[in-house]
């Protein structure tokens, strides 16, 4: 396992600088050595200080969520890996996303992650970057390395970080999203882009919904496994998507993120439409879209349910359907169908 030099008896700083919109603004260029402005930055994250002292130049990103916000902030140049990914990379990023190392298709090993010699790491989720995970965030930090959680796996949960199949307190807002964005593009000193990237989102998310108040349709969202599926519970992401189009999910009245249920206890909610989860991974039963929909006019009790019997199938990818700028793709999707079945005002 390769260390780099800078990261022996590195710390993080303690003193806590105010994130706002009179800090460290521009993307210009500096002189080598130079010292940005409104550095060294520190900000509240997940329940930790962390500190930046410089803009990173070579950050590895350990979830997709994380890499494709990077990745939609022009800093593939300043990204030494990525990690974890669910689905193929969003389509407009495919030629930036080419030119980064993918370090592994899954988790990769602490030592992997070392030998990048990083300078930043972030990821989406607290099942990454945390106990059981690619490493804790301690350890990152004890070789000088900072590191950034989404406060989407954070924000109005009980823990101050689980994983995403954990229990929310309240519910998600498509706003935490756009705060990581802000996050993040002030930690790369790129303010004017992150600004522009949530504005291009706040459009598409207000084009897409406008028209659309799908009062009593009600939905429910299958994300894998078909002996006892993964349905999305009120709060996170598929609440986000939901809300947005004035529809309900059969199943809001679990606070847990990805409940697991019986088919039966489906049938017996019975909704209208089913959003089906198209999952390039293939560790479980159910996980791409054909066995999906093969288990479900097949079983002798999914086959039952209104939507299959009318076919009312709404696609997404399984990145749409977590906390990430896919989001607003998900709630495209959605918002599409409510208008094709004429299910919208």
């Amino acid at each position: 396992m390769r260390i780099s030099l800078r990261y022996l008896g590195a710390a993080l700083t303690t003193a806590v600088l105010v994130l706002g919109t009179g800090c460290a603004t521009s993307d210009s260029a500096r002189e080598p050595g130079s010292r940005a402005p409104g550095f060294p930055l520190t900000l509240r994250n997940c329940g930790q200080a962390v500190t930046i002292d410089a803009p990173p130049r070579r950050a590895v990103s350990l979830n997709q969520g994380s890499t494709e916000i990077l990745l939609s902030l022009g800093l593939a140049d300043r990204m030494v890996g990525t990690a974890t990914w669910t689905d193929p990379v969003r389509e407009n990023l495919a030629a930036a996303n080419d030119t980064v190392p993918r370090l592994a298709d899954n988790k990769p090993s602490f030592e992997v992650v070392l030998d990048t010699e990083p300078d930043f790491v972030s990821a989406s989720f607290g099942g990454t970057l945390g106990p059981g995970g690619v490493a804790d965030r301690a350890q990152f930090a004890g070789l000088g390395v900072p590191t950034y959680l989404s406060p989407t796996d954070c924000d109005g949960k009980t823990d101050e970080s689980v994983n995403a199949d954990g229990a929310r307190t309240e519910p998600l807002r498509i706003d935490t999203v756009y705060r990581e964005i802000r996050d993040l593009a002030a930690i790369f000193d790129v303010r004017d882009r992150g600004e522009q990237l949530v504005t291009e989102l706040q459009g598409r998310f207000a084009a897409a919904t406008g028209a659309v108040r799908a009062e009593g349709v009600s939905l429910a969202y299958w994300f894998a496994d078909t002996a006892t599926p993964y349905m999305a519970g009120c709060c996170g992401a598929s609440g986000i998507i939901t809300n947005a189009v004035g529809a309900r999910n059969i199943f809001d009245d679990t606070t847990d993120e990805w409940p697991q249920v019986s088919w039966e206890s489906l049938l017996d909610r019975d909704p209208r439409a089913l959003v089906l989860a198209d999952l390039s991974r293939r560790k479980l039963a159910g996980d791409a879209l054909d066995s999906k929909i093969a288990f479900l006019e097949s079983d002798p009790v999914a086959q039952r349910l209104t939507a299959v019997r009318e076919r009312r199938y709404i696609v997404v990818n399984g990145a749409d359907l977590n906390p990430s700028i896919r989001t607003i793709d998900g709630v495209e999707k959605v918002a599409a169908a409510m208008k094709r079945w004429g299910w919208a005002r």
